[in-house]
Order: structure tokens, then sequence, then C-alpha cells
């Protein structure tokens, strides 16, 4: 990233919240590094849509741009297709960390995204507004399958990267720090 300043807005996903996960250690490394970081908190369970996830965003934090990187954990990914779908100009990276776009076979997680997945994605507005796309995914994920993160690379025309043994890659699958992102965020 050399000695260029971002925008970085990570979005937490269903039931999650800017103080779970690895997003507080990753946002005080970033702005150690000069970078403005922003981890809004979104309605959830109750009012979660995207909608009322738009209002949320608009009020924490800043208009997107060349120097915004987007960092989506599971619901939180699918959300970013949301945002880089409505986009007129590109951000200059995209990283979707456990995410998917359809149906992962648990009622009560597909009836609180059901407003995120049930949606016919412009793939083609998506990647042209994505900047650089990243896609990270536990091999042993016991909450979004392989497959599903697959139907997400597929509509986004790249590769996944596995990390081997990170399930959801939350707290709960031991990721309160997480590395391998900080590694890519800095690329």
């Amino acid at each position: 990233m050399n000695s260029r300043k971002y925008d970085i807005v990570i979005m937490h996903g269903t039931g999650g919240s800017p103080e779970g996960n690895w997003f507080p250690w990753i946002a005080e490394k970033l702005k150690s590094l000069g970078h403005n970081v922003f981890v809004p908190r979104f309605p959830t369970p109750i009012n979660q849509s995207v909608k009322n996830w738009c209002v949320a965003l608009d009020a924490q934090a800043p208009k997107f741009g060349e120097n915004t990187i987007l960092i989506g954990h599971s619901c939180g990914a699918t959300y970013i297709l949301h945002i880089l779908e409505a986009l007129k100009n590109p951000v200059a990276k995209s990283i979707f960390i456990s995410g998917f776009i359809d149906k992962l076979g648990n009622e009560y997680f597909d009836n609180l995204n059901e407003d995120f997945i049930n949606h016919n994605f412009d793939w083609e507005k998506i990647r042209k507004n994505a900047g650089e796309i990243i896609i990270l995914h536990g091999d042993n994920d016991p909450y979004v399958p392989m497959a599903a993160a697959q139907r997400l690379a597929d509509g986004l025309q790249t590769e996944i990267k596995i990390i081997l043994n990170g399930g959801h890659l939350n707290a709960e699958s031991g990721y309160t720090q997480f590395p391998e992102l900080m590694g890519l965020i800095k690329e």
C-alpha cells in the first residue's frame, strides 16, 4: 500500500457488532498506519435489511471512492455487493470474507439474510466498481459451505483464497486477530 492512505470500511454480519471477531484488532493496526477506519454498527438481528443497513452506513462512514477499501464478513460481504451495485465510481479494493449470495440451509440465518440474498445482482456493474477483488473462506466453515463461497466467486469471476481450518473466520473459530487479512490490505 506504500504511503497511500485509505478509508477502510469493515462490515460485520448478521448478529455481529463492531466489537466482535477481529474487527477491533485490525482497526487498531490500520489506524496505526495512518488509515481512516470505520466499523459501522448495523441493526441486527432486529430490523436487519439492506435499506436499514444503508441508513446506518450513511451515518457512520464517508462517501466511497478510489481511496476506499471495503471489507465485509459473512452477511457484511453480501451487503458489499449491494453497495458496489449502487456506486457510480469504483473503490480501490473489495474483500469478501466468509461471504455468500444464497440460502445457507439454516432457517434462522436464511430468514434474517433474506433481504440481502433475494436479489438479482448486476455482476458486471459490481465487478466494475469493486477494484481489486479478494475472497477469503475457511475450508471448514460451519455456516457458509464452500459451494456457497464458490457461487460468490463465480459471480465476481475470481478465485477463493482458502484458509485451512479457518472455520467462519470469526472469534468462535479463534479469529480475534487476522494477520493474513492485514497482509492482503497492505499489499
